[in-house]
């Protein structure tokens, strides 16, 4: 999964149902990390693509639903360990 915060940055982590803690990566800049820029934070963090490089993207609100506010950016795939 990956977001985008107010900060501008780029956040890539992946959801472990159960866990308290959830692997993540920080991308440098505020540009959109490319499929191969992501590829490259999922094997940094131990994890490949199960089903291709493909990415679903939905929109979040921020909490207060201020229409205003800037879009929430959230991306899905699936990941599984391991290496290529």
């Amino acid at each position: 999964m990956a977001s985008h915060r107010e900060t501008g940055q780029w956040r890539l982590y992946v959801v472990i149902f159960g866990a308290s803690e959830w692997p993540t990566y920080d991308f440098d800049g505020p540009g959109v990390p490319t499929v191969q820029e992501r590829s490259r934070a999922l094997a940094a963090l131990g994890y490949v693509f199960t089903d291709g490089p493909g990415w679903e993207w939905t929109e979040d609100v921020t909490p207060d639903d201020d229409p205003a506010a800037p879009v929430v950016l959230i991306a899905f795939t699936s990941v599984r360990e391991g290496a290529p």
